[in-house]
């Protein structure tokens, strides 16, 4: 709920310490931090290769599936 009601106050509580942005969600910030950091914590099962984002591991998981969720 406070995530929510920060998108209307435009409160961000939450300062890159690397670049001092700010965030209104610490989860947003840990995701960036990791811009500074190099750390990959997400690796694809299939092939070892490491990701900063889940969403990126994800989309490139399907290079190896073969899914195409998205039609032209």
């Amino acid at each position: 709920m406070d995530n929510h009601i920060r998108t209307h106050t435009g409160e961000k509580p939450f300062q890159c310490p690397h670049c001092k942005k700010r965030f209104r969600v610490k989860a947003t910030m840990d995701r960036h931090i990791r811009t500074h950091t190099g750390e990959k914590p997400f690796r694809c099962p299939h092939c070892e290769k490491r990701f900063s984002q889940k969403a990126n591991m994800d989309n490139h998981i399907r290079t190896h599936t073969g899914e195409k969720p998205f039609q032209c």
